[in-house]
């Protein structure tokens, strides 16, 4: 998390616990092994704090088939178990045995064998730089009263107050490297990794790992750690059970002292300026991503990228699942360029940014990719993309066209092409590939289109928020995904379904229709929708191609009870590209018409711009019910609203901080009134 030098609200430090340092420079070799491209390959999913039996279920059904390289991991040692079951509690580790709130230290052997029988590397998030901040009893049982006694650690294992230079062991000057590695980040116990019995005391812990078959690991907070301490630690540790060195990456947080560079010779980097870049362009222009590589970005060959994690899709430096198809496309970029070693992160939705993942009494339960997770490693377009990424191997970036801001396209050699489309709507344009003449399959929807390259170029129409990716190869299609959880042929799309819809407390929207795929109108079988954009409800369906079908929305309360909405079926259809089907609760599709509303705002940070209005659909009057406009024009909020047809409404606009302070545009109301076609635009600006 990135934070001010000076004093950190409770919040605030609790976030940080996660992660921690700085951007770079200049290339160094590196001491530590590299990740492996040669087998399955290099891509790494990161399955932030899944449980154990979810991790070896995702490795055999979706990573190992799908060609990912490796899975990182939860910290997989017993930690503080809090009433309220932070996230963070990972972070604060309460003893090195391996019964954690992911799993028995049984279950976690289990999952790396399972992983490695899949062909999927394992990566552990190592904690090393400290112990818990607080007393109390872990997962296991162990309970701490004094925070420098633990069953690993003695109180002369940790760095003193003479250690720190600052009485308080308080980091207060963060470019003072001492203060920085020596003293507590955030009240934790920080170890004396200078020490060769704390050195060795570490190896220990990472070492019994190993034996498990552990990979490698991500070491967290390593800005608090002198890479030479790292460096000693790591000649500690043995060889992984296929006999190579174990591969490290490390989190470096952006800060002041020490740099990420000075971490080259202890292992990788973890790239939080590429994950700011991906942000900048995709929430702007992605025709900026040509001069990437000279951008400030870390060395290849001592970086991985991400274009989220944990701390910062909560904290807001970097993109979120929330950004909806444009985090997803910042993927799919990702996985295109040559660089580092690229990730892909799944995690589960969250509302706040201390809350727990889903879970019994602490314990992280099963991971449900309908229900609470965000599962992008499953999604379509990215086990597609992983694919793509494997074939075209080393090839470098070339025929790079930029047709527009939001349109770019570029090839890797001869070996594969791909073409990207931020904008809001459909975009044809023609592209010279530099592949050769041929038919060739569409990766993003997992074969279901075909590009035809003739005399070296396509032409192209690509949907909105999405991309056209082929290779020179086989393709195989994925039978274990779609969307952000499901999916089962390549005759089947995405369709997204948006739901106008307020609700009370407890009660959610579900679509269901008269395929399969929506549950064959059976109310249990429904697809639940995302409240994230409330009150628009949201969410991806795998619906097969080609097909009529007729569909409604319903809600269910917290006790099951389920209310139709009244208006006659729904009619939809797919073709062999994505489609979207935006609705408004009880207005029959026959009766309604769209309007976009755009404002031009300016806005301060995690300040967002609303439009509320006289009609049901635009919240009638009711500032919690109120359309959240997107900022992907900024500074344009722009969205699709479904209304009634030939009516008369008024509305205006309305902005909300983070704190739910609502702020009104003045002058008199606005007023529109639609007619019986279609398509209607709303040009405003804020008074």
């Amino acid at each position: 998390m990135i934070f001010e030098p000076g004093v950190l609200s409770r919040t605030t430090r609790a976030l940080a616990v996660g992660a921690l340092a700085l951007a770079g420079a200049t290339a160094l070799p590196a001491a530590t092994a590299q990740a492996d491209a040669t087998t399955s390959g290099d891509v790494i999913a990161n399955l932030w704090e899944w449980n154990w039996d979810s991790v070896a279920a995702e490795c055999t059904d979706v990573l190992g088939p799908n060609g990912y390289g490796a899975v990182q991991v939860a910290p997989p040692a017993e930690s503080l178990k809090q009433s309220s079951y932070y996230w963070w509690d990972a972070y604060q580790p309460y003893s090195y045995n391996l019964n954690s709130r992911f799993g028995t230290a049984a279950q976690f052997a289990s999952m790396v064998s399972t992983c490695h029988t899949a062909g999927v590397k394992v990566y552990t998030d190592a904690v090393i730089n400290h112990t818990a901040a607080q007393t109390g009893t872990g997962y296991n049982g162990t309970t701490i009263t004094n925070k420098y006694d633990t069953p690993d650690w003695n109180p002369g294992d940790y760095h003193q107050s003479d250690d720190c230079s600052d009485s308080d062991l308080v980091i207060d000057d963060w470019s003072n490297l001492t203060e920085v590695q020596n003293c507590e980040l955030l009240g934790l116990p920080d170890l004396e990794t200078e020490e060769d019995s704390v050195r060795s005391g570490i190896a220990g812990f990472l070492n019994k790992q190993l034996a498990l078959g552990v990979d490698g690991f991500r070491v967290d907070a390593a800005k608090h750690i002198p890479t030479a301490d790292l460096q000693a630690i790591e000649a500690k540790l043995t060889d992984t059970t296929s006999g190579t060195d174990p591969y490290v990456f490390q989190e470096v947080y952006p800060g002041s002292t020490p740099a990420a560079s000075d971490y080259y010779a202890s292992g990788d980097v973890l790239d939080f300026t590429y994950a700011s870049k991906m942000k900048s362009a995709f929430q702007g222009n992605i025709s900026d991503l040509e001069s990437l590589s000279s951008s400030g970005i870390l060395a290849p060959a001592n970086s991985v990228s991400f274009v989220t994690n944990h701390d910062t899709e909560r904290n807001g430096l970097h993109m979120s699942y929330k950004d909806g198809d444009t985090y997803k496309l910042a993927n799919i970029f990702q996985l295109a360029y040559k660089w580092s070693t690229p990730t892909v992160y799944a995690g589960w939705e969250f509302t706040q940014s201390d809350q727990a993942p889903p879970n019994s009494a602490g314990f992280v339960t099963d991971t449900d990719c309908s229900d609470g997770w965000y599962c992008l490693d499953r999604d379509t377009a990215v086990t597609g993309m992983v694919k793509w990424h494997n074939a075209v191997g080393s090839e470098a970036v070339a025929n790079w066209s930029t047709k527009s801001s939001s349109v770019i396209g570029f090839s890797r050699g001869t070996a594969g092409y791909i073409a990207l489309n931020n904008g809001s709507s459909a975009a044809t344009y023609t592209f010279a590939t530099g592949m050769a003449d041929g038919t060739y399959t569409n990766v993003i929807d997992n074969g279901a289109t075909t590009v035809t390259v003739s005399g070296g170029s396509a032409t192209l129409t690509i949907p909105a928020k999405s991309a056209i990716a082929f290779y020179d190869g086989a393709f195989t299609p994925c039978t274990t995904c779609g969307g952000s959880g499901g999916g089962d042929s390549t005759s089947t799309v995405t369709a997204t379904f948006n739901e106008y819809a307020s609700t009370s407390s407890g009660t959610n929207v579900y679509v269901v229709g008269s395929v399969p795929a929506l549950g064959s109108w059976d109310t249990s079988k429904a697809i639940r929708l995302s409240s994230t954009g409330y009150p628009v409800w949201s969410g991806e369906v795998s619906v097969p191609i080609n097909t009529s079908f007729e569909y409604k929305y319903i809600k269910k309360d917290s006790s099951g009870n389920v209310t139709w909405e009244s208006n006659a079926n729904r009619a939809g259809s797919s073709a062999t590209s994505a489609v979207s089907f935006d609705n408004s609760w009880n207005v029959a599709s026959a009766s309604a018409t769209d309007v976009t509303f755009n404002v031009t705002a300016t806005t301060d940070w995690g300040t967002n711009v609303y439009v509320v209005g006289s009609l049901a659909s635009l919240g009638s009057w009711n500032t919690g019910d109120a359309i959240p406009l997107s900022s992907a024009s900024y500074p344009t909020w722009s969205k699709l609203v479904i209304v009634p047809k030939s009516t008369a409404f008024t509305y205006k606009y309305i902005k909300k901080d983070s704190s739910g302070n609502v702020t009104w545009e003045s002058g008199t109301n606005r007023a529109y009134t639609t007619g019986s076609a279609t398509g209607y635009t709303a040009n405003d600006t804020w008074h």
